[in-house]
């Protein structure tokens, strides 16, 4: 991946981080949008790997590892970095 594709997919992930974090405020409940972005983000990719597909039948299951472990990838290492740089709670 380039860098140009790498600043804009970081900076689409920031407007969704941007709007959830809003959502967060309103509901007061961080797990109930962290759930709906995960949901979001599966239906969405359902969706991608449907329109990528010829057989999607034939290809869910490679769909599924493709994907999980993109997730598992990009999870680790944002996982990785609040454990470097803890945030801080709401109010500080």
């Amino acid at each position: 991946m380039s860098d140009q594709q790498e600043t804009t997919i970081y900076h689409i992930a920031d407007k969704f981080i941007a709007l959830a974090n809003e959502i967060s405020q309103q509901e007061n409940d961080v797990s109930k949008v962290g759930t709906a972005l995960r949901f979001a983000a599966a239906r969405f990719n359902a969706f991608e790997a449907a329109i990528k597909s010829a057989d999607l039948k034939a290809e869910k299951e490679n769909a599924l590892e493709w994907f999980t472990a993109e997730y598992k990838d990009m999870l680790n290492d944002n996982l990785d970095d609040h454990i470097e740089n803890p945030p801080k709670p709401a109010g500080e």
